[in-house]
């Protein structure tokens, strides 16, 4: 396959060090014609040179085969055109102009970022298939594409460190899309003994859990900066699971979902493993520093800092309480310190474990 993977962070890269990378059987076999897009032409120019991603997966060497572009954006259609997958691994709030260029190709495209967008048009944000919809519906408007156009895209999720996929670490992911040959695409894409990949139909369901977990594990990083111990980051984790999956279900996605790799799986791994930047920012303000004191020391992005708001402002807007995610708000807002957004938590009136709050 022919695979453009666009933008050259840590999950881009990892992925397309995975794809690239010789089967395990064959070392000398190349598994896929992968590109590596970078929007920094000087960052592109330095991994080609070192052979490997100096900030962001410093100690990965990259795979002999894998190809490093840095076209301009405004050029890059034509390329991508004569791929067989295009799969986004930008932040969130690069999701929509990448998802443009993409639909012009008609070709079957994925994303990888976990979120919701910010506000754009309307009072709540969006996840990555309703920026879809919204994207296309503004291309087919401009005559870009035609009125009968259907995408064919899906999206990349679960319970996996970058780092530890580009090492070959064992790990394991859920592809999901409503249309099975961009299923089958991904899993033929980037299943190998080390990376297991699973086929989903539930995008929403996936989408959500890859949203929410980055904002829970903050509420758990605060709980273990705080020392309050393994009792309280358990109920933590299981009470945030049922958050969860309310919003989940109201935007119409499946309950079982949750209890997969892309809900309970990434939760767990994301609020409790020592490489997760949103848990390390949790930590980080339990111990007094400031918000941007906390994101300037990870040098990476933290997504759940910038949308745990849109995951509060959709929840509101669809009457689902999620007090753990309102708490996390209100801490990155200033309203709320660590100690007292625990407090907060810990003096909710009791209720019945599977009532609706």
């Amino acid at each position: 396959m022919k695979i453009a993977v666009l933008g050259a962070g840590a999950w881009g890269t990892a992925l397309a060090i995975s794809a690239s990378a010789p089967a395990e059987s064959h070392a000398h076999e190349v598994r896929h014609d992968v590109t590596l897009w970078a929007r920094d032409a000087a960052q592109a120019a330095d991994m080609r040179q070192q052979r490997c991603n100096q900030r962001y997966l410093a100690e990965i060497p990259l795979p002999a085969a894998l190809q490093i572009s840095s076209e301009p954006q405004a050029s890059l259609a034509p390329w991508l055109a004569t791929q067989d997958l295009i799969v986004i691994g930008s932040p969130m709030s690069a999701l929509r102009p990448l998802l443009a260029l993409a639909l012009e190709t008609q070709v079957p495209v994925a994303w990888l970022c976990k979120g919701f967008e910010a506000p754009v048009s309307q009072d709540f944000g969006l996840l990555g298939h309703e920026v879809l919809a919204e994207t296309a519906s503004e291309l087919i408007a401009n005559d870009i594409l035609p009125g009968d156009a259907e995408p064919a895209f899906g999206v990349l999720s679960g319970p996996s460190f970058a780092l530890e996929v580009a090492r070959g670490q064992p790990s394991a992911l859920v592809a999901a899309s409503a249309d099975p040959a961009v299923r089958e695409a991904l899993v033929r894409a980037f299943h190998r003994p080390s990376l297991r990949v699973y086929a989903s139909e539930d995008v929403v369901g996936v989408e959500v859990g890859g949203a929410v977990k980055n904002v829970l594990a903050i509420a758990t990083g605060l709980c273990d900066g705080l020392g309050l111990g393994l009792n309280a980051r358990a109920a933590l984790i299981t009470r945030g699971l049922a958050e969860m999956t309310r919003l989940g279900v109201a935007l119409g996605a499946g309950v079982e979902t949750f209890m997969g790799l892309s809900g309970l799986g990434d939760l767990v791994l994301t609020a409790t493993g020592d490489l997760s930047r949103n848990r390390k920012v949790g930590m980080l303000l339990s111990q007094g520093k400031t918000l941007q004191q906390a994101v300037d020391s990870l040098g990476h992005v933290a997504e759940g800092v910038y949308c745990a708001r849109t995951v509060a402002l959709r929840a509101a807007g669809l009457g689902v309480d999620m007090p753990i995610t309102q708490c996390v708000v209100d801490l990155l807002d200033g309203r709320l310190t660590a100690a007292q957004a625990v407090a907060r938590l810990m003096s909710r009136d009791p209720v019945a474990e599977f009532s609706p709050g």
